[in-house]
């Protein structure tokens, strides 16, 4: 290899790269201009490899003119770098770019509202898996084997046998503190659910639930009563009526469909609640013996009660909205609308 001839074009190369760097107008153009001669495999870094092959006595010389290219060239780039002055030809009456504040999402705050509700009252708040088994889903909460909400067309199972899925509701969440901790106390259960619905504008494969658990001895349906009602003023005001139905669910007994003085037209009775007045919003009851059994608690001397509720279903009545899609397209639109920014 002719070490003198590449000595030689350290000259040529220092030429070569300020009139490229002088010619370089853009930004872009500069960083191009780095890559090719200051980059990890620009020029000066293959001559700098070159040095490794170079015979001892041209070595002092030929890494004494390498590194002073070097830093002839980065003395040169750091010159041209821009100095907050605008460039020839760049136009500073355009407007910028408009920075909007983060918000949290209409669901997140509909949650936390609900929650803060609950702690006010002593509850503890909890979560569980999305992934359950069919035991904690079903079987746990006396719903055996043939029950209807096993259904494949209702539940998204994870293997052949149907022994894992998705949680089809938070209700597991109640099996799986009673298994850890004994009576008193007082828990809401939050996070996703899953069920094959159509996703439509009041249904959707993918929501979310609040469920809540009192556990004790002498936990009456008054108390439960009194607690649903301060819960659903404290939500969506102090002169909203409270009715509660007999209903059935499997895990507890009694049970009840609970209902609120229509949001929109004040309990007079419009299309949003089908002119009746009412719009049923949770349902509750007392814990069933048989669930009690399962977690090991004897129910002639525990009782509790428990209730459960859509979140989607709560944030719809309380911001007047028609649509559940609403919640799962990102539109900033409406989740700026929904927070109060911009």
């Amino acid at each position: 290899m002719d070490w003198e001839k590449i000595l030689d074009s350290l000259a040529q190369i220092r030429e070569e790269a300020a009139a490229e760097l002088a010619a370089a107008r853009q930004e872009q153009q500069r960083e191009l201009w780095r890559v090719k001669y200051l980059g990890r495999r620009g020029r000066l870094a293959q001559l700098t490899a070159l040095l490794a092959e170079a015979p001892p006595a041209m070595k002092p010389r030929l890494g004494q003119e390498v590194n002073s290219l070097k830093q002839h060239l980065l003395n040169l780039f750091q010159e041209r770098r821009p100095t907050g002055r605008p460039e020839k030809g760049q136009n500073l009456s355009f407007p910028g770019k408009e920075i909007f504040p983060g918000c949290l999402h209409p669901l997140t705050q509909t949650t936390r509202l609900m929650v803060n509700i609950f702690v006010r009252m002593g509850f503890g708040v909890y979560t569980g898996p999305d992934m359950e088994t069919d035991y904690y889903n079903f079987e746990a909460l006396n719903m055996p084997a043939d029950h209807p909400a096993r259904d494949m067309w209702d539940t998204f199972y994870l293997n052949e046998q149907h022994t894992r899925l998705l949680r089809t509701h938070t209700s597991p969440v109640q099996i799986r503190v009673m298994e850890k901790m004994k009576p008193p106390f007082r828990i809401v259960a939050v996070g996703r659910c899953f069920r094959r619905d159509p996703l439509d504008a009041s249904h959707s494969p993918v929501f979310h639930q609040m469920e809540g658990l009192m556990v004790g001895s002498d936990i009456s349906f008054s108390q439960l009563k009194g607690l649903l009602i301060y819960f659903c003023q404290e939500l969506f005001g102090s002169e909203t009526r409270v009715k509660f139905l007999p209903s059935y669910f499997p895990f507890t007994e009694p049970s009840a469909e609970v209902s609120i003085s229509c949001v929109i037209c004040k309990g007079t009775g419009c299309a949003t609640c089908g002119r009746t007045g009412w719009l049923e919003i949770l349902g509750c009851g007392m814990v069933h013996p048989r669930v009690f059994r399962a977690v090991g608690y004897d129910p002639e001397t525990v009782t509790g009660f428990a209730f459960g509720m859509g979140i989607e279903r709560i944030a719809m009545l309380r911001h007047g909205i028609a649509d559940i899609r609403f919640f799962l397209q990102n539109d900033l639109r409406f989740i700026r609308q929904l927070s109060g920014s911009r």
